[in-house]
């Protein structure tokens, strides 16, 4: 198991992580949110020794993490990590024989990998001359080569197309499933609630909140309302509703659990027909906007 505890950082006048923690168990996906300039980047950095934290302890299965222990570790940073005019299987059999595999074992890996990921006839491509999905793919290769035990994955979704990142989400979901620890880093919410097994969410170098997806909406002070009447937004009124997005046939709102429904559909009704009444628990993207209103 992976554990950050209580880690500070700062650089200069900024503080990048003010007593930040949590964990990444074995078969576990955690999905590590928060807004641009929270702290999750410095965070992920301080795990391969990237950066070093002012205070806290960071470690593997309970031990300090040495440079062995960072052989089993896969790193997926949001800036491009690879060589542009080196050809992309000789580019991750290199990094599979930097993490310690053979010349064959990681040539072997590097052909598993560009088959899983579509780009078998691209081997002998120089990585600039891929699109920017293809690089992202051979990016989250290079991270997987050597087969770790823990992957992390910095905004692995970034540049993919609709059909890219649901080969990503595919990916992410086997590497839990054969018991990777799995942390990834996104701005994608919906797409994050449908992949993630936990969450924690960051902001200005605080952990605001940590658990399974279920116990966060579990413990949510809100519920998720929406209402049309006669097909049309219908606004309940609510002095303490947070308005929680819109479609063209309704508005989102974030309600106390313990308000008067009746009375909101009582009231809906004296307006006309009501064609939509959904009280719902609230979503990943309600609970983000909890922890990070400012």
């Amino acid at each position: 198991m992976l554990s950050l505890v209580d880690l500070h950082k700062r650089f200069g006048k900024v503080i990048a992580l003010d007593g930040a923690g949590f964990n990444v168990e074995p078969g576990r996906i955690v999905g590590f949110l928060g807004p641009n300039g929270a702290g999750k980047t410095t965070a992920m950095r301080c795990v391969f020794g990237l950066v070093e934290p002012d205070s806290g302890t960071v470690t593997w299965n309970g031990r300090p993490i040495t440079h062995t222990e960072r052989l089993v570790f896969g790193y997926m940073p949001e800036e491009r990590g690879l060589y542009p005019k080196m050809k992309i299987g000789e580019q991750l059999t290199y990094f599979g024989r930097l993490s310690g595999l053979s010349r064959s074992d990681a040539a072997a890996e590097a052909a598993t990998w560009l088959e899983r990921l579509g780009l078998t006839e691209r081997t002998l491509s120089k990585l600039e001359e891929l699109s920017h999905g293809n690089q992202q793919r051979v990016q989250l290769a290079a991270s997987l080569v050597h087969k770790p035990r823990l992957a992390v994955l910095d905004e692995p979704f970034a540049g993919l197309d609709p059909i890219g990142v649901e080969a990503m989400a595919d990916i992410i979901r086997s590497l839990a499933d054969s018991g990777m620890g799995v942390v990834f880093s996104s701005h994608q919410l919906d797409l994050v609630e449908d992949v993630c097994q936990d969450v924690v969410i960051i902001d200005h170098g605080r952990v605001m909140v940590s658990g399974t997806l279920n116990d966060l909406k579990d413990r949510s002070e809100h519920l998720h309302l929406e209402v049309t009447v006669d097909g049309r937004v219908w606004d309940p009124q609510l002095a303490d509703a947070i308005h929680a997005g819109n479609s063209r046939e309704s508005n989102r709102y974030l309600v106390d659990r313990d308000v008067d429904l009746t009375d909101i559909l009582e009231r809906a009704s004296a307006e006309g027909t009501v064609t939509k009444f959904s009280v719902e628990p609230p979503r990943l993207s309600d609970i983000f906007r909890e922890a990070v209103q400012r």
